[in-house]
């Protein structure tokens, strides 16, 4: 922890995980539960807090915040005054930067005017709202709730309220999500005209959650059912202005991550996608929060009990780690500025670690044949400098930036698998 103040990025990002929720949606593979107690809400801000205090006494003071997000759970469902307390409390204990995002990812079920102007006053410029999908019998059949207030409302109140930005979570993949459904669902978020978007493909994993059992028996969609949702989503969003942001995302062109697509600055931390200058590395607190530092990783306790105890008895609780070797850091970056940019310069990448480009292509094990069947199937350019991946290619890129790991074999035809 101590190491992280003299590496880069130099700024801090912090996420805070809230692990409850109201109620449990049968889709939702994330680290959640109903509190058993009505004390278990109070006990883990105590731990919260308590371990914030001990992971900020090891960080330089002079670092500055950039990003500040809020997950979990249903972080908008807790008590506003804990939520008021953290805010405080991060501000004694870190510098802020005075453009810092501040943002929280909220269920519209659980979100009022007073929420919004107490989110507001708290420091809170950006929000997420978890949509899904806009249609009540999908929503009954993920056992998700509606919003509380029409959504026309709810923008206009966030746009009075100066948000820097909105964005907008769908779901594809979800029963009795039609075709016409998921194009509705499109069409009316296009109509609020958020400033991003993105289209999730449900994850179907009933081992990670037993409630996905219930939706198989409502029936779910097959894979080309589901690349048919993700196809038409997509056409609807780039034909009305939306950039395609990796793999799953969209933003309006005046938005920062399209403006840092268009300068080749886009990046990816644990807390999604961002812009070079306002990344920083990752200090996550509350259970199962990974920390994604310059040379390691660290996850915390996924139980919130046994995280509770575990930081009321250390102060920290942290369950595993990993330390990075420096060739898996040159990886790391390297498959980053292919996943985000769809750009890899050789030469550019080599000279942050001391190397050649031939040395690069070396450590990675890279050679031009890994690209054949993407360049024959016109999805990129190759040349001597580097790669720039297009639009249409942008759509397989996982399968691109697999033929720069050194410990994957790529093979023919695999990249239709991962779409």
């Amino acid at each position: 922890m101590l190491d992280s103040n003299h590496e880069q990025p130099h700024n801090i990002s912090i996420y805070i995980h809230i692990p409850f929720c109201p109620r449990l949606c049968h889709f939702c593979g994330c680290n959640t539960g109903i509190a058993k107690e009505k004390n278990h809400i109070e006990r883990y801000v105590r731990a919260l807090i308590r371990e914030i205090r001990t992971v900020s006494a090891l960080i330089d003071k002079n670092r500055p915040v950039t990003q500040v997000h809020w997950g979990g759970g249903t972080p908008n469902s807790i008590p506003f005054e804990y939520i008021e307390e953290i805010m405080a409390m991060l501000k004694d204990e870190f510098l802020f930067s005075p453009k810092a995002e501040v943002a929280m990812e909220c269920s519209p079920a659980y979100l009022t005017h007073d929420h919004i102007d107490m989110l507001t006053r708290v420091g809170f410029n950006r929000i997420s709202l978890g949509v899904q999908d806009f249609h009540a019998e999908v929503l009954q059949a993920v056992n998700r709730l509606s919003s509380l207030l029409p959504m026309e409302e709810l923008f206009a109140h966030l746009r009075a309220n100066h948000f820097n930005s909105i964005n907008i979570d769908l779901i594809y993949g979800l029963p009795r999500q039609t075709p016409e459904i998921f194009a509705d669902n499109i069409t009316q978020a296009l109509a609020l005209s958020p400033d991003r978007l993105v289209t999730f493909s449900y994850a179907h994993v009933p081992w990670v959650n037993k409630a996905m059992e219930k939706l198989e028996k409502i029936g779910l969609p097959t894979t080309e059912e589901k690349f048919h949702l993700f196809e038409m989503a997509y056409g609807m969003l780039i034909s009305n202005g939306y950039v395609p942001i990796g793999l799953d995302h969209y933003a309006k062109p005046t938005d920062d991550l399209a403006v840092a697509l268009q300068e080749h600055k886009l990046h990816r931390n644990f807390q999604g996608y961002c812009t070079r200058e306002t990344t920083g590395q990752v200090y996550a607190f509350g259970s199962s929060g990974i920390s994604q530092l310059w040379n390691a990783y660290s996850q915390n306790i996924k139980n919130y009990e046994q995280y509770i105890e575990a930081v009321e008895n250390k102060g920290m609780a942290i369950e595993r780690g990993y330390h990075l070797k420096p060739e898996e850091i040159m990886v790391r970056e390297v498959i980053n500025a292919v996943m985000c940019n769809g750009v890899l310069d050789f030469k550019e990448t080599a000279s942050q670690f001391g190397l050649t480009a031939d040395e690069l292509k070396s450590a990675l094990r890279f050679s031009p044949e890994k690209l054949d069947e993407f360049i024959e199937d016109d999805l990129l350019e190759l040349n001597d400098n580097g790669i720039q991946v297009n639009r249409q290619g942008m759509l397989v890129v996982r399968n691109i930036a697999m033929a720069f790991d050194p410990q994957l074999d790529v093979k023919q035809g695999m990249y239709s698998k991962t779409i």
